[in-house]
């Protein structure tokens, strides 16, 4: 018998794998932190499956996404990245990666963890919203809101509401699987 899954991802199967194995899934280790806002950063104003399918390339352009390494990367490193066209070529995105990997690490440097910091604030645990259906589940939290602005406080780019909640689906902060999605089960 068939899984029954969020409706979003039936598009293939890179879009039910990444359904299956990670989204919804909660994260409390650094490094797949940064991944997954590396990427959510990248799919501002673009699809996510459109950063799925470039995530590979994503990973080799960026050091397999180590941050310590992208907070050095010189003007030099940051103009080839520019010409990748494996990933997407916004040079904006591309700057607020390192500057992104330098907050970052200054946040771990004050929380111990990254983890620690982004966890707190849900609690420490996910919040399960239950929706029925993909209309119920929102695009933005108050939640969202408030760790949007303080992450923007920090020097982070590229990290307004729509793009935090998306994070805290990808790394389960949130559940937002819907009701009928074998994930729930």
């Amino acid at each position: 018998m068939e899984k029954k899954r969020c409706a979003w991802c039936e598009k293939d199967d890179l879009y039910r794998n990444y359904h299956d194995n990670e989204w919804g899934n909660p994260v409390y280790d650094d490094e797949t932190i940064f991944e997954f806002l590396v990427l959510e950063t990248f799919q501002a104003g673009l699809s996510w499956y459109t950063i799925l399918a470039k995530r590979e390339n994503f990973r080799k352009a960026f050091d397999n996404f180590d941050y310590t390494k992208i907070a050095g990367y010189s003007d030099a490193k940051i103009e080839k990245l520019k010409e990748d066209a494996g990933i997407i070529r916004n040079g904006l995105k591309i700057k607020a990666t390192v500057t992104n990997a330098q907050a970052f690490i200054k946040v771990q440097e004050e929380f111990g963890t990254f983890s620690q910091y982004i966890w707190d604030f849900v609690g420490g645990k996910p919040i399960d919203n239950h929706p029925k259906s993909l209309k119920e589940v929102q695009a933005t939290t108050e939640i969202s809101d408030k760790l949007s602005k303080d992450l923007k406080k920090r020097g982070f780019k590229f990290v307004g509401s729509t793009v935090v909640y998306a994070h805290m689906q990808a790394t389960g902060m949130v559940n937002d699987h819907v009701e009928d999605c074998w994930k729930r089960n």
